[in-house]
């Protein structure tokens, strides 16, 4: 049987997509990389944005032409948003029985037809003993850089999200799991891991922190692995976390979901930190790496958010040199407590202050790849396209490595020298 598993959302996402395709691959299936060749299509979803359901509803439809879809995560509940009402064979298993999907490849085993075998095993919870941490993959079907999910769920209660209450509370792969899973991992031929979570700074085995993690995994994997982290909500970044990152196998590569520099907007969203916290840990991460690559998250019309206050914001992003920055303009979404806000920005402000940081972070980006004209960096082999290899660098730039030795091979960690634009050269 051929699979196809399309993915929508966050790293977590597709750190669950990978291991489902490798159940699957372990079953002697074919995980595909053209939905037209599929037997069966899965789809991963999202909640985020309403612009993530809607593309998740869209992508169902035309799929749903094609071959059986199976519809899951964040945004599918039994039921509910008339997904299976999207085309004749389409199927939702919600997304607290997610980690059910190991187990299809062997319910299918020997069944002729897909849709009914698929229905059939959606229609009733069969396997009670499951975990959001049962997806575990050693090998990567759609990725050369591998995904370690170590926590799942959020504690905190922002007024704009919705995926605190898709996920539920902060759960923690204990730390020796973690350290296991990371070997397996490096053994595969893996030189990178990106360790994922759905609030990952949240992660909190022992009372330890992810700082203590990381102090007990580091000492454990070899010279030529890399560490990556997915994303640092700042309400848990603390001292024992940012000293981890001088470790020379940590990337220098951070992202923080900053969402807004107003210490009054943060508060009105329910967001637990200021922003001269911020400022702190922006300053110890340049402290710790020379001239890492930050990106952040800011949601643009957030209730509350007046001239000055997205002045504020502005300002804050100039000061600090992100080096990209994820706008997202507001968007409400049920069942939250800004749902209903009153002091909701017009969209048509909200719609043009996203076009000012939009473009803010065009240069910015621009400005930080001319920076590093000359600089040797690493970088893993990710795809060869028309004989071209394309890598991606442990500072997080996408570049066309000139040439690139014969001998390499996807997943390759290798030395480059950055030269004009996104080009480079191995060296």
């Amino acid at each position: 049987m051929n699979l196809f598993v399309y993915t929508l959302g966050c790293r977590v996402n597709q750190c669950e997509s990978e291991a489902v395709a490798q159940a699957f691959v372990k079953s002697s299936d074919n995980v595909v990389k053209d939905y037209r060749d599929a037997d069966l299509i899965i789809v991963n979803t999202c909640t985020v944005t309403a612009k993530a359901e809607q593309k998740a509803r869209r992508m169902i439809r035309l799929f749903s032409r094609t071959a059986p879809v199976l519809v899951s995560g964040c945004y599918a509940v039994k039921g509910s948003h008339g997904l299976e009402e999207l085309g004749e064979k389409v199927v939702v298993l919600p997304l607290e029985r997610k980690a059910e999907l190991l187990r299809l490849p062997e319910f299918l085993a020997g069944k002729s037809d897909i849709y009914e075998a698929v229905n059939d095993f959606c229609s009733e919870s069969r396997v009670k003993d499951y975990s959001v941490f049962d997806f575990s993959a050693a090998d990567f079907a759609y990725h050369s850089r591998s995904y370690l999910k170590i926590q799942d769920g959020c504690d905190n209660n922002c007024g704009y999200c919705r995926v605190h209450i898709a996920r539920g509370p902060s759960k923690s792969l204990d730390a020796e799991s973690v350290i296991r899973r990371a070997l397996e991992i490096e053994k595969h031929g893996y030189h990178e891991i990106v360790l994922t979570g759905v609030n990952l700074t949240m992660y909190d085995h022992e009372g330890k922190g992810l700082g203590g993690l990381l102090e007990k995994l580091l000492p454990r994997l070899g010279q030529d692995i890399r560490i990556r982290l997915s994303s640092m909500e700042p309400d848990h970044v603390d001292d024992r976390l940012l000293d981890q990152m001088s470790d020379f196998r940590m990337q220098p590569h951070f992202h923080i979901p900053v969402q807004s520099a107003s210490d009054k907007v943060l508060k009105r969203v329910g967001r637990t930190y200021e922003s001269s916290y911020l400022d702190y840990i922006i300053g110890r991460l340049r402290e710790v790496k020379d001239d890492p690559f930050l990106g952040c998250d800011v949601i643009t019309g957030l209730p509350g958010e007046g001239d000055e206050e997205f002045e504020m914001t502005r300002s804050f992003l100039e000061r600090n040199r992100f080096s990209a920055v994820h706008v997202f303009p507001f968007s409400p979404r049920p069942e939250t407590p800004l749902f209903d806000a009153r002091d909701r920005v017009p969209e048509y402000i909200r719609d043009e202050r996203a076009a000012i940081l939009r473009k803010l972070s065009e240069e910015s980006k621009a400005s930080y790849a001319r920076a590093q004209e000359g600089k040797i960096l690493e970088a893993i082999l990710e795809e060869k396209t028309r004989g071209q290899w394309y890598a991606t660098t442990g500072n997080y730039l996408r570049v066309h490595v000139q040439e690139a030795g014969e001998e390499v091979k996807c997943g390759d960690l290798i030395r480059v020298r950055m030269l004009s634009g996104n080009e480079a050269q191995q060296v």
